[in-house]
């Protein structure tokens, strides 16, 4: 466990970078949590960076469901089945990232990271639908989907918002809106089972968890008046936001190449 004060304040300052950008632009922040512990940070170990990047994102996410779930916009019965379905599937794909080399893994992070970035880039129409209800004809499709989408998540340990959403859409057919607040269980779930697979092999750093929680519960409260103010100007930095994952996750593959 570390202890020194300088590892982590940085991670303190990291924890609330991510909180920051998640705040102000939505999915997309916690794929930069990785980078940072290992290179801000100065985390040796990739496996205990994605294992602590896990754990953070789990806590980021509650935070942010108790919001929505307060103002009605979460669909509880496929949150639920959705979240179940796809944790099983993170505890698979976590269990299969483990058995990869971390520097080998880092290089499979990147290309996740750049898909993050282009993802962000697409533009997202606003569509208003009739909020669909579980029913059994659906839950198939749901459990298949959440399934997919939490092994993803698990192997890459990110969140997987970017997946998440798209995923209970197409499921489902919810709307955007709500299937970004309907997310957060899952990502909150996909986290938490990732996190837990970690730490059974010691890989998860219970200060540094701690630091970036802290941390990201100041980056939350500086984002949100931000994020008010942004108006007009929200999609052009969250341009300039997918653009800096872009370049970030060509600045990992090249550290993880040379690292082989």
């Amino acid at each position: 466990m570390t202890t020194d004060l300088l590892p982590l304040l940085l991670a303190v300052l990291s924890g609330g970078i991510v909180a920051l950008l998640l705040t102000l632009f939505g999915g997309g922040g916690s794929v930069l949590a990785v980078p940072l512990l290992l290179y801000v940070v100065g985390v040796t170990d990739p496996h205990i960076a994605i294992g602590v990047s896990a754990a953070g994102v789990s806590l980021n996410a509650l935070t942010a469901l108790s919001g929505h779930a307060r103002a009605g916009r979460v669909r509880w019965p496929c949150a639920t089945l959705f979240a179940v379905t796809g944790a099983a599937g993170a505890w698979f794909g976590s269990s299969l990232a483990k058995m990869i080399d971390g520097h080998q893994l880092l290089l499979i992070f990147a290309v996740a990271m750049a898909a993050v970035g282009v993802s962000m880039l697409r533009p997202k129409a606003v569509v208003i639908r009739p909020e669909p209800r579980l029913t059994l004809a659906m839950s198939p499709r749901i459990g298949l989907a959440g399934a997919g989408v939490g092994s993803a998540a698990g192997f890459f340990g990110i969140g997987g918002g970017f997946l998440i959403v798209p995923g209970l859409m197409a499921a489902t057919g919810m709307s955007l809106a709500t299937a970004q607040a309907t997310s957060l269980l899952s990502v909150a779930a996909f986290g938490a089972t990732t996190a837990g697979n970690y730490a059974l092999s010691g890989w998860v750093d219970p200060a540094l968890v701690a630091a970036m929680a802290l941390g990201g519960i100041a980056g939350t409260a500086a984002g949100l008046p931000i994020a008010r103010r942004l108006g007009a100007n929200a999609a052009l930095g969250r341009t300039l936001f997918a653009v800096l994952i872009l370049i970030v996750a060509v600045y990992v593959a090249v550290r993880a190449v040379a690292a082989l």
